[in-house]
């Protein structure tokens, strides 16, 4: 069962970049889907982003929570699976950080 949820968080992570990307449009902002994690019995799907600038951060999950529904609807099509897990947009401060710190060597 655990290389179900592992393989279901692959496909999700590939379709949704591929919706996002061809759906979506974030001026100035650079989104990517850093992981996806599905919860044992799929409801849920926990799709980590990041935003470069920071400061569109905000934006850009107003924009994906008003695009959730129909996002949901494509992947359900998409994978024609059930169920389908439900997306929860989050942020991943990954790569934001590893700016600052970069940052912070070079001035050294």
């Amino acid at each position: 069962m655990k290389f179900r949820d592992q393989r279901v968080s692959k496909l999700i992570r590939e379709e949704l970049s591929k919706i996002i990307a061809r759906e979506l449009e974030f001026e100035n902002a650079l989104v990517t889907i850093t992981e996806v994690e599905t919860d044992k019995k799929l409801e849920i799907a926990k799709v980590r982003i990041s935003v470069l600038p920071a400061e569109k951060t905000e934006e850009v999950f107003k924009t994906l929570d008003l695009a959730r529904n129909n996002l949901q609807t494509i992947i359900f099509k998409k994978l024609n699976m059930r169920p389908t897990p439900k997306i929860k947009f989050e942020i991943d401060r990954g790569l934001e950080n590893a700016a600052e710190v970069e940052k912070l060597l070079l001035e050294e």
